[in-house]
Order: C-alpha cells, then sequence, then structure tokens
C-alpha cells in the first residue's frame, strides 16, 4: 500500500470514529490515538480555547515523562506561540513550531525524559468560522514535518471540527428538548394541580363561612392552610421547571423567586451580569435551591444575595441569620437541597462550600468560572 493509499485509510478510519462517538473527550481521545497509531506522528495534546482565549489541555497521547509531569504542568503555563497566534487570529492552517517556550521549559526543568521532543506541529480546530482550540503533534528528532504532513494534519483537524461543531449542535438540541418539556411540565402543573389546590382553598374557605360548629370551623381552616401551603410548594415547582423571569434578567428573577416565597431579598452586585445561558441558567438554579432552603429550614424571612463578577468567573454567595445546622454532619451525608447545588456547581466546573453554625445562620459560597 503507497503512503498516499495508506494516509486515505486512516483518514477513513478516523472518520468512523468521529462519527460513531457521542461523548466529546473520548471522541477527541479516540481519534488522536487512532491517528498517532497510523501515521509518522508519535505524541499529541488538544487545547480547547474559549472566547476570551483561556486555554484548556483536555486531551493528550503518547506524552514523554517531561511534558506530562505533574498533570502537564509545562504544557498548561507560560508563553506559546501557537495559542498567542490562534486568539489573534493569525493561526489558519497547519504550521510548524521554530520554537515552544512550553517545550523548552519542561527540557531545562529536567523533570524526566523528552524523548528527543523538541518541536511540534500545530492546526485550528475549527467549523466554518466557528473555531475551538489547537491540535499540536510532535514527533522525535523533529524539527519540521513535510508539507505531506502538514496536509495530512488539517485533513484530521477539519474532521475533529466537524465532529465538535455536530457534538455542540446535538447537545444544544438536548437543552432545548429539555427546556420544552420543563414548559410542558409546567403547564401541566398549573392547569391541573394547581387549579384544584385552588378550588380547595376556595371550598374551605366557604366551608368556613358556612359551618356554624366552632370545631367544623377550625377543621376547615386546617385545610385552608395545608392547602395555602401545597399552593405555594407548587408554585415554587412550576417557576422552577420554567423561570419566567429570567429573561428580564438574572437579578430580576432572583428577586420575583424571593418575593414569591415571602421573602425579604437583599441583592448587591459587583460587576457586569453578563454569562453564556448555561451559566446563568445554574446561577438561578442555586440561588432558588438556597432561597428555598431558607424558606424551608432557616425559620427567618429575611436573606441576602452577593453577586461578584470577574473576567474569569463569578461568586455568588447566599447568607441568613437563621438557625443554622451542624456542618460536619452535613459535609458527611449533605441534605437533598445542598446535594443539588454541588451536582450542579460541579457540572459547570466550579466548586461550592457554605459555613454554618447552630443559632448563627448559614452562609453558601459558590465560584462558577464563565
Amino acid at each position: 500500500m503507497t503512503k498516499d493509499h495508506s494516509n486515505i485509510a486512516i483518514l477513513k478510519e478516523i472518520a468512523e470514529l468521529l462519527n460513531e462517538e457521542t461523548e466529546m473527550i473520548p471522541m477527541l481521545n479516540g481519534a488522536l490515538s487512532k491517528f498517532l497509531s497510523g501515521t509518522n506522528f508519535e505524541t499529541g495534546w488538544i487545547f480547547f480555547i474559549d472566547k476570551k482565549g483561556k486555554s484548556e489541555l483536555v486531551v493528550k497521547q503518547n506524552l514523554p515523562d517531561a511534558l506530562s509531569y505533574n498533570d502537564c504542568q509545562h504544557l498548561k503555563r507560560g508563553g506559546c506561540w501557537c495559542v498567542s497566534r490562534f486568539r489573534n487570529e493569525e493561526l489558519k492552517k497547519a504550521s510548524n513550531i521554530i520554537e515552544c517556550q512550553r517545550i523548552e521549559s519542561a527540557i531545562e526543568a529536567n523533570v524526566g525524559e523528552h524523548n528527543d521532543i523538541t518541536h511540534h506541529a500545530t492546526v485550528p480546530l475549527q467549523s466554518g468560522q466557528e473555531r475551538f482550540g489547537l491540535l499540536n503533534v510532535a514527533s522525535r528528532n523533529t524539527v519540521r514535518f513535510s508539507d505531506e504532513d502538514l496536509d495530512l494534519l488539517e485533513s484530521v483537524a477539519f474532521q475533529m471540527g466537524s465532529a465538535i461543531k455536530r457534538i455542540y449542535l446535538t447537545n444544544e438540541q438536548q437543552e432545548i428538548a429539555l427546556v420544552q418539556e420543563r414548559n410542558r411540565l409546567a403547564r401541566d402543573l398549573h392547569d391541573s394541580v394547581n387549579q384544584l389546590l385552588f378550588s380547595v382553598t376556595l371550598t374551605a374557605r366557604a366551608g368556613i363561612e358556612m359551618s356554624e360548629q366552632q370545631h367544623i370551623k377550625e377543621t376547615f381552616k386546617d385545610i385552608q392552610q395545608l392547602t395555602q401551603e401545597a399552593l405555594t410548594e407548587m408554585r415554587a415547582l412550576i417557576w422552577q421547571l420554567r423561570p419566567k423571569g429570567l429573561e428580564s434578567g438574572l437579578i430580576e428573577a432572583i428577586k420575583v423567586y424571593a418575593e414569591m416565597l415571602n421573602l425579604k431579598l437583599a441583592v448587591n452586585v459587583s460587576g457586569v451580569i453578563q454569562f453564556p445561558s448555561r451559566i446563568e441558567e445554574t446561577l438561578f438554579r442555586i440561588a432558588q435551591e438556597a432561597l428555598n432552603n431558607v424558606r424551608k429550614h432557616a425559620g427567618v424571612t429575611h436573606a441576602e444575595i452577593y453577586i461578584s463578577v470577574t473576567a474569569t468567573d463569578v461568586l455568588l454567595v447566599v447568607k441568613d441569620e437563621g438557625q443554622g445546622f451542624n456542618i460536619e454532619a452535613h459535609r458527611h451525608i449533605p441534605s437533598i437541597g445542598l446535594q443539588s447545588i454541588v451536582d450542579r456547581v460541579h457540572a459547570v466546573g466550579g466548586t461550592a462550600d457554605w459555613v454554618s453554625e447552630i443559632g448563627k445562620g448559614t452562609e453558601l459560597l459558590i465560584r462558577l468560572p464563565y
């Protein structure tokens, strides 16, 4: 088999793999592994780079010890020609990198064998005008790769970029379907259960007015109170399924939700509130759960929220001066509400912590990257 036929075969195998896999990182790992096993390239790594220029090492294959040392610290830090050119939109095609400061720093640190990996080639991962990051590859004792090698690298990068776009679109469609299902459930709850509870409240009120015996009046009052509490819970559930106020902004949505729970809320904001939709909804859901916890468990009707925004992350603090809880017990066996918050935070790569003491209130601290 000629080299051209060999390249066509490896590209076909990679295309099949990329089309079959539905999870991003396993897909890229598999494609990179297949590419390295069928070509002259020996090692490779992939950076995702967001719109703010922040890079993240997401995939690596066959790295020498010097580059993999301490969780690839030298590949993640320091100056980088390819990342810099990508950020400046100057990297358009597969290119040889004459000097790589990150590889050089790894070699100079003498933290392991570099297996004669001293240079690398790079190519942007993109689909149309949408750019996702970089694919870097290297081989021992290779300073420059041939035009044929670079053409092959561009072909693989094109396939990867198309596959990344496909998964992003699939995820967006799934999110749209999820929102539609939430809206349907919210409508059903509002039109059926919510209306039934409202009818029970009216019936109980009529029973109170019509009854002459005191113990019957008290029974109807109990029914009315329980039904009113159930109505409040139902409205909160409908809000959790379909946060209507979010189109008016995160802060307004949180305030309206607190008002619905009969909580007096003080909101303090520092920085510009402008997040991707996923982060905005995550913040809203966390605030919802935290305010629900205040209403149900804190024993107070006041709460405070602090939102501080920096160039890279957002800090959300929800504070109350209620009865508090035993924090050590909840670290090991968290409540459903706290566990829900932790799960949401971890899903977007953030951190969650809380400070609480019996009789001295609770403070929830959330940090999310965006």
